[in-house]
């Protein structure tokens, strides 16, 4: 009997994933919940795991190929007797192909297929592009004549479509991809695919070229997608954290000793938007079509740096956590997300988002919004500074630990009066360091 395994569920608004590597091939035999493939995401990157134990009988879609939640992705034969993994493979890709790319024998086609348990020794200078990307093209566009921005070069639909759009689609190819044009001196150009004529245009002697990764793609659509959809607005708060650094260094020690976790400020600022969410449930909200829906869990996404880029895991339920479970929470999810452990589970269903982009001159900036949630919360950088304060009727300059923190917000959902006030009731709290340890 054949099990197929299908694309979950990997978050919310997220529709599509790409498959980024093979972790096995056909014939290979597998246990229960042992990763099977790897897929990309605008959010994580996930592991598949195996429904069951048995044999992969068939790989039913290729590395750089888009798939939709709920799409096949293999076959495992539960009785452990796999089809040939010859026939299969040869299964995967259509057997018509380019002009271009006739001459490429059937073991190269495999390699850029399917990832085998053990890479092959020999990589094609230039793999060849991605089915979506061939049917993307059909008859009417040689694919050597587009850059190519996948894995190891290759071309997928997006570049076909880009392609498009900077060239005009009825202009014959005017050289052959040994006349291409040549890329920077830093790299051979049999190592690289030919550069389309916006990008050569952009390209002088000495200049380094990146192809956005397909996470990075993916984020930056996002990003776009937001600011189109979101009419932001920006305000910024001025806080003294000063109470907070002296509440902090009273406990620190006797913080870490009880919880094994070092205390940091960033679980004050999430209690503090806790419990102004909890007061303004304007901030903590969704539009969807012609309305607002008011959320009634608190999840904070907290947006962490790592080596593929930005993630925002959730802390979920975030108003029904003590100060040092807020703190565990943190840790616990930034760990794993520096060790590429999160699940989309991790990334799903947060209401409200604080970014804090670190500690070096960063006095304070605007967020985009995540969406679909209509706020989000930006930490500046604290530093001590001179300020006025007023003691007994006598003005004085003090020393502070001052950081501001910025709110964007949705001016669809959200008004100028319920954001400020919502902003000034973090200061308050943060300033008056009301805080149980």
């Amino acid at each position: 009997m054949s099990i197929s395994l299908r694309v979950p569920s990997l978050g919310e608004s997220v529709v599509e994933g790409t498959v980024a590597r093979w972790l096995v091939a056909e014939g290979d035999r597998v246990s229960l919940d042992q990763a099977l493939v790897e897929l990309t995401t605008d959010k994580v990157d996930v592991e598949i795991p195996s429904p069951c134990e048995g044999v992969i009988q068939k790989i039913l879609v290729a590395v750089d190929d888009t798939v939709e939640v709920g799409a096949e992705l293999l076959l495992i034969d539960e009785s452990g007797v796999a089809a040939s993994p010859g026939i299969a493979k040869a299964e995967i890709e259509p057997a018509v192909q380019t002009s271009a790319t006739a001459s490429v024998d059937v073991a190269t086609e495999a390699a850029s297929t399917a990832i085998p348990s053990t890479p092959p020794s020999i990589t094609p200078s230039i793999p060849l592009p991605t089915p979506l990307a061939r049917r993307e093209a059909g008859d009417s566009l040689d694919t050597s004549q587009v850059v190519g921005t996948g894995s190891r070069g290759r071309v997928t639909q997006q570049d076909v479509q880009i392609h498009r759009t900077n060239n005009d689609p009825g202009k014959a190819p005017d050289s052959t991809p040994d006349q291409a044009p040549q890329p920077p001196p830093a790299a051979p150009a049999s190592s690289r695919p030919p550069q389309s004529s916006a990008l050569g245009a952009a390209i002088e002697a000495g200049d380094r070229v990146i192809p956005m990764s397909r996470l990075r793609k993916l984020v930056a659509d996002h990003m776009v997608y937001s600011k189109r959809t979101s009419p932001h607005v920006g305000t910024v708060a001025e806080v003294d954290m000063s109470a907070v650094v002296a509440l902090r260094k009273a406990n620190k020690s006797r913080f870490e000793e009880l919880h094994g976790i070092s205390l940091s400020f960033l679980p004050f600022i999430v209690n503090a938007v806790v419990r102004a969410l909890r007061e303004t449930p304007s901030l903590n909200a969704s539009v969807v079509e012609d309305s607002i829906v008011e959320k009634r869990a608190i999840n904070i996404g907290i947006a962490v740096e790592t080596e593929k880029g930005l993630m925002v895991p959730v802390v979920r339920d975030a108003d029904r956590l003590s100060l040092a479970g807020l703190a565990a929470a943190i840790d616990e999810l930034s760990v794993r997300a520096r060790n590429k452990k999160l699940s989309a589970d991790d990334l799903r269903g947060g209401t409200f988002t604080i970014s804090n982009p670190g500690r070096k001159g960063n006095l304070y900036g605007f967020a985009i919004i995540n969406q679909p949630q209509v706020g989000i919360l930006r930490v500046g950088e604290m530093v001590k500074r001179p300020v006025v304060r007023t003691n007994r009727g006598e003005d004085a300059i003090v020393i502070r630990s001052m950081m501001h923190l910025a709110l964007s917000y949705d001016h669809r959902a959200v008004d100028g009066a319920p954001a400020n006030g919502f902003l000034y009731r973090i200061r308050e709290l943060l300033e008056s360091a009301d805080f149980d340890l």
